[in-house]
């Protein structure tokens, strides 16, 4: 009986005012239909979706949103371990990444490039032997600097520009309702318009350009879900 006091009062102290929940958590959710989700899910990602895609979106929407945006931009990374994916590899360290069994890559880190404009740097190493170089976004330095989001090719829904220009004007709101075919906005460069239209039917979830704005290929323009 003391240990359950106990444990009650170190309850009440971690809530402290917070609302509390009487019952089972999952009784007081809203009915979630699974068939839908996973629709939703397979217009939204174009890559297939599992079985456990659904129950992770499910309990999880927006890590899950995160982890497949994630992976569409940089590929399955599960062949890195921990240190190696969270940290980097220290110049002149040798790691093997194992791609599938008996297909190993040797790695040897050799130097990083100064910072550039785009806010990436030149990141130098040897594979299997062979001298190779990548460009890769230097995340502090970009913290410090201001860059315009990019599309995601593989992520339906996100509109980029498809050329570099200035936005003239701007046809929808978010929360709107548009069909496949509308315009969404209208670019000028080199004293010609060009009318960006939808690929596809959706509400308008966030719009990341206002007018006059000046943008390069592929800047992200809005977002459709």
């Amino acid at each position: 009986m003391a240990d359950e006091v106990v444990g009650l009062c170190f309850f009440c102290q971690v809530l402290k005012d917070l609302p509390q929940i009487e019952g089972r958590p999952g009784a007081s959710l809203s009915p979630l239909n699974f068939d839908t989700l996973e629709k939703d899910l397979q217009a939204r990602h174009v890559d297939e979706v599992t079985a456990e895609d659904v129950m992770s979106s499910a309990m999880y929407p927006k890590v899950f949103d995160d982890f497949k945006e994630f992976t569409a931009q940089f590929g399955p990374v599960e062949c890195l371990n921990t240190r190696l994916f969270l940290e980097g590899p220290k110049i002149a360290e040798v790691f093997q990444v194992e791609l599938e069994r008996g297909k190993t890559l040797h790695i040897k880190a050799l130097a990083l490039g100064d910072l550039n404009v785009a806010g990436q740097r030149e990141v130098f190493f040897e594979m299997n032997g062979q001298l190779r170089s990548v460009l890769v976004k230097d995340t502090q330095a970009m913290k410090e600097m201001h860059f315009h989001p990019k599309a995601l090719k593989d992520v339906k829904g996100q509109i980029g520009a498809p050329m570099p220009g200035k936005v003239v004007d701007i046809k929808v709101k978010e929360g709107s309702r548009i069909e496949k075919g509308k315009q969404l906005c209208v670019l000028s460069a080199m004293k010609m318009e060009t009318v960006v239209n939808s690929p596809i039917s959706g509400t308008i979830k966030k719009i990341y350009v206002t007018r006059d704005m000046h943008l390069e290929g592929d800047d992200l323009i809005l977002e459709i879900e």
